[in-house]
C-alpha cells in the first residue's frame, strides 16, 4: 500500500462521527464477559455475540472500523458471510489485534512489556490477506506507588514502534496503544505526569524508528484518576488534563486520537469525550475505540439468548450514536434519558 492509501485509511478510521469498536478481546478475556452473563465461552457463542454486533443496522453511520480477534477475522456470519466482508460491505474497515499480550519485564517484574515482533510481519501479511486494513498493538503502563520505571516506558515504546513500522511495511495502518492503566490509587496530577513521559517517549521511539505519523492512530488513555483513587476528577477537569498532554505530545500530523475507555463506564467515557471536543479546535480528530464502553448494556440486555439480540442490537446502536455525537461536543445527558 502507498503511503497515500494508509494516510487515506487512518482518516477514514477517524471519520468525523465515527469511531472505532474494538471487539478483540481475547478467547480468555471474552469468557469473563460471558460469565457475567452466564453463558458458556464457546467459539459458537463467541460467533454469534460477534455476529449481533456486526449486523446491528444503522451501525456504520457511527462506527468506522472494527478491531478484530484472530479467531474473529477467520470467522463468518451463521449464513457463511466472512466477518471480514460484512463489515467492508458495510463501509466499516476491518481491523485485527496483532500482539501477544503482556509479560513481566525482566528488569521490573512487577511492570508489564507486551509481546509478539517475532514473526509479526508474516502474520501482518496474512492478516491483509484475510481482508484486514489495520493493526492493533497494546502497550500497558503501570502505575505502582505513584511511580513507572523509565524503564518499562522505553521498553514499551520501543516495542510499539517497531511494531508500527513492520505493520506499515505490510500495508496496514498501525493504531498506536500506549495504555496507562487506571488501576491504582493514585491522583489525576500523578495519571497526568505518567501520560506525559509515555507519549514523549513514544513519539521520539516512532520518529526513530520512521514511522508515518500520518499514517497511524494513536489510541491513549485519558487523564484519569486511579480506580482506588478517593478523590476523582470531574469531567472538565479529565478534558482540560488530557488536552493539554496531547498538546504538549502528539503531533498535529497524526490524523486522529481514538481513545480507550479502560475501565470508564459507558457514560463517563462518552462524557470525557464530548468535554474534550467541545473545547475544539483541535489539531487532530479525537474519536474513540471503545470496548466495554460501546459493548456492556448490549451483553447485558442478549444474555445469550437469540431473543434478545434486537433489544441488544438496540443497546449497541444507542451507545454508538451517543458517542457520534460526543465527536463533535453535541452530547447531552438529556438525550440518555430521552433513549
Amino acid at each position: 500500500m502507498t503511503n497515500h492509501a494508509l494516510d487515506a485509511t487512518a482518516r477514514a478510521m477517524v471519520a468525523r462521527g465515527k469511531g472505532i469498536l474494538a471487539a478483540d478481546e481475547s478467547t480468555g478475556t471474552i469468557a469473563k464477559r460471558l460469565e457475567s452473563i452466564k453463558v458458556a465461552n464457546t467459539e459458537e457463542n463467541r460467533r454469534a455475540y460477534r455476529e449481533l454486533l456486526f449486523t446491528t443496522a444503522g451501525s456504520a453511520d457511527y462506527i468506522s472500523g472494527v478491531i478484530l480477534y484472530d479467531e474473529t477475522l477467520r470467522q463468518s456470519t451463521k449464513s457463511g458471510v466472512p466477518f471480514s466482508k460484512l463489515l467492508g460491505d458495510q463501509g466499516i474497515l476491518p481491523g485485527i489485534k496483532v500482539d501477544k499480550s503482556v509479560k513481566p519485564l525482566a528488569s521490573s517484574p512487577e511492570e508489564p512489556i507486551t509481546e509478539g515482533l517475532d514473526g509479526l510481519a508474516e502474520r501482518c501479511a496474512e492478516y491483509a490477506k484475510l481482508g484486514a486494513r489495520f493493526t492493533k498493538w497494546r502497550a500497558v503502563i503501570k502505575i505502582i506507588k505513584n511511580h513507572t520505571s523509565d524503564a518499562a516506558i522505553h521498553a514499551n515504546a520501543e516495542a510499539l514502534a517497531r511494531y508500527a513500522a513492520i505493520a506499515q511495511a505490510a500495508g496496514l495502518v498501525p493504531i498506536v496503544e500506549p495504555e496507562v492503566l487506571m488501576d491504582g490509587d493514585h491522583t489525576v496530577e500523578v495519571c497526568e505526569h505518567v501520560t506525559e513521559r509515555t507519549l514523549h517517549t513514544v513519539f521520539n521511539a516512532l520518529y526513530l524508528a520512521r514511522v508515518r505519523l500520518e499514517g497511524i492512530v494513536l489510541k491513549p488513555n485519558m487523564v484519569v484518576a486511579g480506580k482506588e483513587c478517593k478523590t476523582q476528577a470531574g469531567v472538565e477537569d479529565v478534558a482540560e488534563r488530557t488536552l493539554r498532554v496531547l498538546r504538549r505530545h502528539v503531533p498535529a500530523a497524526v490524523p486522529g486520537i481514538a481513545f480507550l475507555s479502560g475501565g470508564q463506564s459507558e457514560e463517563e467515557a462518552t462524557m470525557h469525550l464530548n468535554a474534550m471536543n467541545a473545547k475544539g479546535p483541535l489539531p487532530w480528530e479525537l474519536s474513540f475505540s471503545y470496548g466495554r464502553a460501546l459493548q456492556q448494556s448490549a451483553l447485558q440486555a442478549w444474555k445469550g439468548e437469540s431473543a434478545n439480540v434486537k433489544a441488544a442490537q438496540k443497546a449497541y446502536l444507542h451507545r454508538a450514536r451517543m458517542n457520534g455525537l460526543a465527536r463533535s461536543g453535541r452530547y447531552s445527558a438529556a438525550q440518555e434519558k430521552a433513549a
